[in-house]
């Protein structure tokens, strides 16, 4: 990539865009050859961070159709066209190991780890749910970690060989929509429109997979009618004048998921206190009517939905009567999924059943996210700690907080600080520089690596090879119940051992040295791409890290080069007091400087100043 830094930092200034598969397969093809990350040829993930203004969704839109063209150009370069031959072997076979290992997930409703299986009739075939977001405003890394969570299983089930039907909706009519839409006089439905594109367009910074399936509440209000219409038929729902209401005393067993009991049943953020209701705890399935407000035609009058009826509706129109993973963040499992849970038995007249399973049952697998914390509270907007996605990628690589949101398990909370996202940055910076220099070296030394690279690939095939204890320890960890933190902490070992090939005179005149740092740099790249932190173009990702560092810091590089000609001329007056002076300096401002026999350069650094709260 010759361009200059003032055109990167053009780049910095524009959204991110990703293209998930697109990406995925340029970057494969390139590294199956032993090519350089750094081919200009390598379609972008993560590919621009963006500093400025809110960008809207249009904007992404036609700049995805511009990176489309694009690929199709680079896809039928020579070079690609000859790499995807090996490519077609290896995406054909994935990861061999996969093939032996059962992927076991936590279960909300039992409390223990369960295996994932598909269901006898359905072509191997996952169905999976997860609550989607209220569009309202702009999402916040709270929602980032729930649909990240959610990515890698969906990224990971289908590893596995599993197909998958994974569907997430938008909720686009809600009290908190329409109060948003009269604080900006603005019509709900069209502020849930632009709302919705806007969480599309950070999901793509993020490089979350579109879900095969993103219904909105609005465009299944007959089916919503239909399944409260069952409810009421079957005794477990009654309307009150133009609202309808669920009896929750006339479910046996109802709190079996949260361990809650009807007592416990608030009124919550989203469901109003009425004194229409029989019982205090009783839910509303179906809201009247009110002045300003969006409604439609139901036998009950004019109103609009609940919130709980809307997945429990779409799930059933759309996926069947039963599926086999449901998903959300930890505060959805009460009232919303456990009222789920209740509107479904009720609608399939199976409520005397203590505890359906095998088919019978609506969920199969229940798996909820922890939070994410600030000054240990959860995030969220209704307490006003929150930081948008947008707020945090103006400031660290989307990348970089996709890495740290994995960097613990999905079930365990997670603390959000600047400290916790300087790490990060940290060692984002230091796999790719990793990477990076391999890639140098792997190209430098011509067709022998192009060699050494096969062979290596064609081993870890068939899991042999330097690489393939990480790419075991990888699998081995995403399958008890999606272990990330520990993937992550996998790769530590192999890039100390890239670092030894690459730097150490031993390491230099190693035999093998090629094959073993290609073999390493695959496996890397593999388990990377496990959690969706695909590297299809490294210099472009150091590039950025480095511009981002430079912004957080409040210096240029023309100051660093100051600085760092300022430390020169110390050092040759032997005054190394000033010397150390201006390192430190630089390392509060979060750059660090190293000496080689080439000379001085700099690298991004976690802030000697950076706390552990991000405000």
């Amino acid at each position: 990539m010759d361009r200059s830094l003032s055109t990167w930092r053009w780049h910095l200034k524009q959204p991110v865009y990703c293209l998930y598969s697109l990406a995925h397969r340029g970057s494969t093809a390139l590294r199956t050859h032993g090519r350089s990350l750094a081919s200009r040829e390598s379609p972008k993930s993560f590919a621009h961070a963006s500093l400025g203004a809110d960008v809207p969704a249009s904007h992404f839109r036609s700049q995805h159709l511009l990176w489309q063209q694009q690929f199709h150009r680079i896809s039928s370069s020579p070079v690609c066209k000859a790499a995807q031959v090996a490519e077609q072997r290896t995406s054909a076979q994935g990861l061999p190991q996969a093939e032996s290992k059962q992927l076991r997930l936590h279960n909300t409703m039992t409390k223990r780890l369960e295996e994932v299986t598909a269901r006898p009739g359905t072509d191997n075939t996952i169905a999976m749910y997860v609550c989607g977001p209220t569009v309202y405003d702009y999402s916040h890394i709270g929602h980032a970690r729930v649909y990240i969570s959610f990515d890698i299983l969906f990224r990971f089930l289908k590893r596995l060989g599993f197909n998958v039907t994974y569907v997430r909706n938008i909720t686009d009519v809600d009290d908190k929509i329409i109060a948003r839409a009269k604080e900006g006089c603005e019509d709900p439905s069209e502020l849930a429109v632009r709302f919705a594109d806007e969480f599309r367009a950070d999901m793509a910074t993020l490089n979350c997979l579109p879900p095969t399936m993103e219904p909105t509440a609005t465009s299944f209000i007959p089916q919503m009618v239909n399944s409260i219409e069952t409810i009421i038929d079957h005794g477990h729902a009654y309307a009150s004048g133009s609202d309808v209401f669920f009896d929750v005393v006339s479910l046996p067993g109802y709190g079996r998921l949260s361990g809650r009991s009807q007592d416990d049943n608030r009124a919550g953020e989203r469901v109003a206190v009425n004194s229409s209701k029989r019982n205090p705890e009783d839910f509303a399935l179906w809201k009247s009517a009110k002045e300003g407000e969006p409604s439609w035609e139901s036998p009950w009058g004019r109103g609009r939905p609940g919130w709980h009826i809307e997945c429990s509706a779409m799930i059933r129109e759309l996926m069947g009567p039963v599926i086999d993973i449901h998903g959300g963040g930890r505060d959805l499992e009460f009232p919303h999924h456990e009222n789920e849970l209740a509107q479904s038995q009720a609608a399939s007249c199976s409520c005397d059943q203590e505890h359906m399973r095998d088919g019978t049952d609506f969920v199969r697998l229940w798996v909820h996210n922890g939070f994410v914390n600030v000054d240990s509270e959860k995030m969220s907007k209704s307490l006003g700690n929150f930081f948008t996605i947008r707020d945090v990628t103006r400031q660290y690589h989307p990348f970089v907080l996709r890495w740290f949101l994995l960097s613990s398990g999905y079930r365990a909370p997670i603390n959000y600080t600047q400290r916790g996202l300087e790490e990060a940055s940290e060692r984002v910076y230091t796999v790719a520089q990793t990477l990076q220099d391999t890639a140098n070296v792997l190209q430098e030394n011509g067709q022998e690596a192009v060699a050494a690279s096969s062979q290596a690939s064609e081993e870890l095939e068939e899991r042999k090879g330097p690489g393939q204890e990480l790419v075991d320890s990888a699998m081995s960890a995403m399958c008890e119940d999606l272990n990330s933190a520990a993937v992550l902490g996998a790769i530590s070992s192999p890039l100390t051992n890239m670092n030894e090939l690459l730097y150490t005179r031993k390491g230099r005149k190693a035999p093998g040295r090629l094959k073993e740092l290609a073999s390493l740099q695959q496996a890397v790249q593999q388990s990377l791409e496990l959690l969706g932190l695909d590297m299809p173009d490294v210099p472009l990702l150091l590039q950025q890290l480095r511009l981002m560092a430079l912004t957080r810091g409040t210096i240029s590089e023309e100051e660093i080069q100051s600085a760092m000609d300022k430390r020169a001329a110390a050092r040759r007056d032997k005054n190394f007091e000033a010397a150390d002076a201006v390192r430190q300096e630089l390392a509060q401002r979060g750059i660090a400087l190293q000496d080689s026999p080439q000379g001085t350069s700099w690298r991004p650094t976690p802030r000697l100043d950076a706390g552990d709260d991000i405000r």
